[in-house]
């Protein structure tokens, strides 16, 4: 999706998404060593000003630099500070073995950038450090309550698995569950989750 699109989604009214935190994170959140994180695709900020508000120190990247301007108020209303980038993630590269967690939540891309991502997301983890994943697979187009379009940008478990190839997956599912995240994820889903810590 190009800037545009989503500068004009975030630019509605209210938070497309919503402001509270994914489910998935939500619920891993209390094995997760406070620190430095990185939370990539970030948009408006839930999920990065949730980790803020548990005392990591959180950079936030999005194309969309409306999407991000919604993060820094919703992080000034909550008391908490993040430090926000303004980043294609075909073109992001985060520093080396930086962060404690890489949060990649509803971050959909074509194959070859999404394993050049998921990489970089690996390389970016001190040893110990998690990622953090949740993402719609491809049995999500038959239900159609949100996500892409394109098989081609949702994942399969059996890809993330190579992806992440490197580190010790603690959670590895695939799966149906209602989201409920704003007006555009809304709905019984298919999705994919991973929790995963670089040895």
């Amino acid at each position: 999706m190009s800037d545009s699109f989503w500068d004009a989604r975030y630019g509605e009214p209210g938070f497309a998404y919503g402001d509270a935190p994914n489910d998935f994170l939500a619920s891993v959140v209390d094995r997760l060593t406070p620190g430095p994180a990185l939370c990539l695709a970030e948009g408006e900020g839930r999920n990065a000003v949730f980790l803020a508000e548990r005392g990591f120190e959180v950079t936030a990247v999005d194309q969309s630099r409306v999407g991000l301007r919604k993060a820094e108020a919703l992080a000034a209303q909550r008391g908490v500070k993040l430090r926000t980038v303004v980043a294609d993630l075909a073109h992001y590269v985060p520093a080396a073995q930086a962060y404690h967690a890489v949060v990649l939540i509803w971050c959909h891309l074509p194959p070859s950038l999404r394993r050049t991502v998921h990489a970089a997301a690996v390389a970016a983890l001190r040893p110990g450090g998690a990622v953090v994943l949740e993402a719609y697979s491809p049995a999500q187009l038959a239900l159609g309550t949100g996500g892409p379009r394109s098989a081609e940008l949702m994942f399969t478990l059996a890809e993330l698995r190579e992806d992440f190839a490197g580190i010790e997956l603690a959670v590895a599912e695939e799966k149906q569950r209602h989201v409920h995240e704003g007006r555009y994820h809304d709905g019984p889903s298919a999705v994919v989750q991973v929790l995963g810590f670089r040895r």
